[in-house]
């Protein structure tokens, strides 16, 4: 399989795991924590508890640890457990690859 499949069959699970309305949803609000046009590393990005990131999806806990790890497995988001809260963020790498696919420049 030549690089350039390999980057297509990653893009393709990645918009396979947005192709559901809830992960789509959790995944936006994760994009949003930063000022637009402004890059987040990992250490100043606002960071969402699973509990906190839920808030108003009216979804199950348990279906909302679905997604996240759907979306976790599909490369679209960073977890990491701190003390009893579980955090959640979007490196901008994820956030340039997503718009370089749509990019005229190949």
């Amino acid at each position: 399989m030549s690089n350039n499949d390999n980057i297509l069959q990653r893009q393709a699970e990645r918009f396979k795991a947005l192709s559901n309305p809830h992960r789509l949803a959790l995944f936006q609000r994760l994009c949003n924590c930063c000022t637009p046009g402004i890059a987040c590393t990992a250490d100043e990005a606002l960071r969402f508890c699973v509990g906190d990131l839920g808030q108003g999806l009216a979804i199950a806990p348990s279906t909302l640890s679905h997604h996240l790890k759907e979306l976790h497995r599909a490369g679209l988001i960073m977890m990491r457990r701190n003390g009893k809260n579980v955090e959640c963020w979007v490196e901008a790498n994820t956030l340039q690859e997503l718009a370089g696919f749509f990019s005229t420049d190949h």
